[in-house]
């Protein structure tokens, strides 16, 4: 599989038909694009509006007000690590431009559950095609891996099927 860039991989929100779906399963990222936000949470400043601006936010309005959906479950350690906990509050924002945001702590993922690809995060796009996440050892993210491997799509339909009726929606969760 051949590693697309961030925007490469990114591009394949303006081709799907129906549903975009991501697993997300690290307690932390480095996401440059959030650096700044980030910073400026950590010091309890209010966010700069200007991020409610973001072309990802502009490119999920765009997908949902045509009808598209785009879902994660965030699968979390409680107690949530400082990274989630600005996650968690940046929500709203996400939740506003249209996606559908539950989380899942890691131990009330049902025991039947194996994550395929080693653990790693991905989007399943109209369940035919995965986009797999590549992160550095600091959690930045290096690309994306694309598959249409039968099998492997099985595996993450079945997963994200089980796993979205375990997560708790965002209105609903309280971090611990």
């Amino acid at each position: 599989m051949e590693l697309l860039a961030a925007d490469q991989r990114d591009a394949l929100f303006d081709t799907f038909q129906r549903d975009a779906f991501h697993l997300e399963l690290r307690d932390s990222y480095t996401v440059d694009s959030e650096d700044e936000s980030y910073q400026r949470w950590k010091r309890g400043e209010p966010p700069d509006p200007s991020d409610r601006d973001r072309p990802w936010l502009r490119r999920m309005m765009r997908i949902t007000q045509a009808g598209r959906t785009v879902r994660r479950v965030r699968v979390i350690t409680e107690p949530i690590s400082e990274y989630i906990h600005f996650e968690y509050d940046s929500t709203p924002e996400n939740l506003a431009a249209g996606e559908d945001i539950r989380w899942l702590p890691r131990h009330l993922v049902p025991a039947e559950i194996a994550f395929p690809l080693e653990g790693r995060d991905w989007w399943l796009f109209d369940d035919s095609l995965v986009a797999v996440g590549e992160f550095d050892g600091h959690g930045r993210p290096l690309g994306s891996r694309v598959s249409a491997d039968p099998a492997l799509l099985r595996q993450c339909i079945s997963v994200r099927d089980q796993l979205w009726l375990s997560a708790i929606p965002h209105t609903e969760y309280q971090p611990r």
